[in-house]
């Protein structure tokens, strides 16, 4: 009777498949010939779903710009029939469970980066495939495919290109249709790179992406995507740097698989590398994240990307095909998918032992994390709620105890005391190895050579006291904090006061702000009730304020608290009604977009006002900027970027005129030193040319000096590299630029550029005293020039003044400790 069944269900299967329109039949013209928009993307895959018991769509969000957001679980009809049960057991392998009988659980990611767009493609053809012809990879496994991470970006390319390409397409590398218009479909919405979100989640497609796959776990992912037109095929093992928190079984199958790819490549002639460029370090990629959750966490590279559009002449006088990019793609997979099948229950049981391992004996140098909120309630539940959306478990502690580690901000290891509300993260748990990735004071490198930033401790990103400690500390402790919000006291209301140390603090004045309400801050500490108020306290007052009634409702609902005081009658500092108590003229705020423009940069400011803080901003092009006028502006933001307008004479002089005249200029990353290159009293440090010509006149060279080794010459020009390490800076908290902070802040810092230090005509905010380095990859040339300059400064020019940053205190908005920064830069500085 059993065989019986198998064999009707057999027959359906079979049936099933001869059904199944392929991805050409559905859309009307052979797959690879256009680019197919998303929607079209989204009525294949329910087509294939429709009817078949081998596939089972979930929708799991959807975009900024409201294109949905889906994934296609695809396995046998039993599997599918039972595939809640197989979630939910691979999930219990994180605790334990029992590995039997469990199919191997592999993903399938496709277009994070919108542009790349030949992985959509690639995405239809491989589920068509599994569905009909390779249905027997489907016995052991449960294939997730997501057939586009990316849609608001992969729209804007492929409506791009669809609008300007070439009835028979024009290879020319330099036509129209191979030079897409700013800012690229790459990013998302807000222009954010969804590669480098994994674990940070900072945009919506990652936040509702990343939930599913810690729903899922699988054992194998795959990342697909494309890189420059000139470049083979890459695909795994990876490249060194890779952390050493990566298993010996993890690299290993990588090998294993890359070996495999490597005989469908050889048998078709196909150029391909592997072992260079794409390392596995950085923990917020879709190969690294999932790497760091046990999974073999790969990325593919095709060569094409946004310039290739359906065809390219490549440097070596070939023609790249769109068909071409989408026979390799789907190569892969398919290849991967086999041999990933024929291990599944090694995969399976390598699964479960890593996370065993975590849980008895993990790996980390550290076994405790303690973090203290330093005044900063709000701060520190900014950080837990990232460790929730990576599903890290944590406590709270309830009472007072002690202990012994690393102290993040003085760089020693003492002993210090746990308090009632710090925060416990403990190495022992299932997703110990991302514990230790986000929280380790060095990630030590292997190879200097690397593809992103190589420092993101979450105590320095987020600004918060904490110890790394050797010792498995377990103090009592609760999975809630305290009440944080606490209604003010009852009695007369002259005035209500509010913190100014987060986020939350900037969002809370932003719509107060937004509701018209007047508000003040405090340029100096003062005491009132007993209590001492820091400089930056926010001051809302009966005085001009009709609604004041509402303040303690808005501040509950925005989690801040507030205090009421009866009376603006300080004990010590200055009363309420001095000029040292500023008034906060609510600004009208514009950034800079376009060509010239870094599109991250810019989208990071736009995500930041609308998502963040939810304060109204203008977007002004940048090719209109010689022609406008900004005097219904308060505050101009020019984001990182390189701007032709500023080299004209006519426009930086209106410029200044505006800024003279009151105007608020925020100057950001290499946009500063192209300031410096014009008349605004401005200037970059530079070496000490005396010193370096005397020495050089001292020394004595030697011939030989200039003999250097071609084959390492990506090893030296590293020297003046520095892809994302993190300096301790100077503040002087005086200054309304650095209101909330204690005497120093942790930048990421970039690139090597430093301001001379100002003398007479400006403040120096932020700086570096000597050699402030404290972790991550520089350069020695780069170490040598990164001591005594400036990271933040303000230059006051008439009535207005321009704010000066080198560093990006909004960077990926996961740098979550610069974000108060840039609030003090819009709303306090000159005002």
């Amino acid at each position: 009777m059993k065989s019986f069944f198998c064999s009707i269900i057999l027959t359906i299967s079979l049936l099933a498949a001869r059904a199944q329109q392929s991805p050409s039949e559905f859309l009307g013209y052979p797959l690879g010939t256009r680019f197919t928009p998303h929607h079209k993307v989204v009525d294949y895959f329910r087509k294939l779903a429709d009817g078949n018991r081998m596939v089972k769509l979930e929708t799991y969000g959807q975009t900024y710009e409201g294109r949905p957001l889906f994934l296609a679980v695809l396995s046998t009809p039993e599997n599918i029939a039972r595939i809640e049960d197989i979630r939910k057991g691979n999930l219990a392998l994180l605790e334990g469970g029992a590995t039997k009988d469990q199919p191997v659980i592999i993903w399938l990611s496709y277009n994070v980066h919108g542009n790349e767009a030949v992985s959509t493609e690639a995405a239809m053809r491989t589920a068509h495939s599994l569905l009909t012809d390779r249905q027997e990879l489907l016995k052991n496994a449960v294939i997730i495919i997501d057939p586009c991470l990316n849609p608001d970006g992969r729209d804007r390319y492929v409506n791009f290109y669809n609008s300007v390409h070439a009835r028979i397409p024009d290879a020319t590398p330099f036509s129209r249709e191979h030079v897409e218009p700013w800012p690229g479909g790459r990013p998302n919405h807000y222009y954010f790179d969804l590669n480098r979100d994994w674990a940070w989640q900072s945009q919506v497609e990652s936040r509702q992406r990343v939930a599913q796959y810690n729903r899922w776990m699988p054992q194998v992912h795959v990342d697909f995507h494309e890189q420059g037109v000139d470049a083979p095929y890459y695909f795994a093992p990876a490249a060194e740097p890779l952390h050493d928190a990566v298993t010996e079984w993890q690299r290993a199958f990588q090998t294993q698989i890359g070996k495999h790819n490597a005989t469908y490549f050889d048998a078709n002639g196909w150029l391909y590398f592997t072992k260079e460029q794409f390392d596995l370090f950085y923990p917020s990629y879709g190969d690294t994240y999932p790497t760091y959750n046990g999974a073999i966490g790969m990325t593919y590279e095709q060569g094409g990307s946004g310039r290739a559009g359906l065809a390219i002449l490549n440097r070596e006088g070939d023609t790249l095909r769109l068909k071409d990019r989408l026979d390799h793609h789907f190569t892969t997979g398919i290849a991967t998918i086999e041999v990933s099948v024929a291990q599944a229950g090694k995969l399976v049981d390598e699964f479960g032992k890593f996370f065993r391992d975590a849980r008895q004996q993990p790996v980390s140098e550290y076994k405790t994390f303690v973090v203290k909120s330093g005044g900063n309630t709000e701060k520190l539940m900014s950080l837990v709620e990232t460790l929730r959306r990576n599903d890290i478990k944590y406590g709270f502690a309830t009472g007072n105890s002690s202990g012994n580690g690393f102290n993040y901000f003085t760089g020693k290891t003492e002993n210090f005391s746990i308090e009632k509300g710090d925060l416990v993260v403990s190495a022992y748990q299932p997703r110990s190895t991302m514990v230790r990735v986000l929280f380790e004071p060095v990630a030590r490198l292997t190879d200097s050579v690397t593809y992103d930033i190589t420092a993101w401790a979450m105590p320095y990103a987020y600004g918060l006291p904490a110890y790394a400690v050797k010792a498995r500390l377990q103090p009592a402790v609760s999975d809630a904090p305290e009440k944080i919000v606490v209604p003010p006291a009852e009695g007369a209301t002259y005035a209500y006061l509010a913190a100014w140390n987060s986020m939350k603090d900037v969002k809370f004045l932003a719509a107060l702000l937004n509701r018209n309400m007047r508000v003040r801050y405090a340029e100096a500490p003062f005491t009132i009730g007993g209590k001492i108020h820091p400089a930056g306290t926010l001051i809302i007052t009966k005085s001009g304020n009709s609604s004041l009634d509402a303040v303690p409702a808005l501040a509950a609902r925005m989690g801040v608290n507030v205090t009421r005081v009866p009376t603006g009658f300080v004990d010590k500092g200055a009363d309420f009604g001095s000029d040292k108590i500023r008034f906060i003229r609510k600004p009208k705020v514009g950034v800079l977009a376009g060509d010239g423009v870094s599109s991250l940069g810019m989208g990071e400011v736009w995500h930041y006002f609308e998502e963040q803080i939810e304060y109204p901003l203008t977007v002004l092009p940048v090719a209109a900027l010689p022609g406008s006028s900004w005097k219904d502006l308060d505050v101009l933001i020019i984001p990182d970027g390189r701007y032709e307008a500023l080299k004209d004479k006519n426009t930086a002089s209106r410029l200044k005129d505006w800024v003279a005249a009151g105007g608020r200029l925020i100057v950001m990353e290499d946009a500063v030193a192209q300031l410096a290159e014009g008349e605004w009293g401005i200037a970059m440090k530079k070496e000490k040319e005396d010193e370096k010509e005397e020495a050089d006149e001292k020394a004595v060279p030697s011939p030989y000096v200039n003999l250097k080794s071609y084959a390492n010459r990506e090893r030296e020009s590293v020297s003046g590299f520095i892809p994302g390490a993190i300096y301790k800076v100077h503040l002087d908290k005086t200054h309304p630029l650095a209101f909330g902070y204690p005497e120093y802040y942790y930048t990421l810092k970039q690139n090597d550029q430093l301001l001379a230090y100002f003398k007479d005509d400006g403040w120096n905010v932020g700086a570096l005293k000597g050699d402030d380095y404290l972790t991550g990859f520089v350069g020695a040339t780069a170490r040598e020039r990164l001591r005594d300059g400036l990271i933040f400064g303000v230059k006051e020019i008439g009535t207005g003044e321009v704010v000066l940053m080198t560093d990006n205190p909004l960077f990926r908005s996961f740098w979550e400790n610069g974000k108060l920064l840039f609030g003090n830069a819009v709303f306090f500085v000159g005002q």
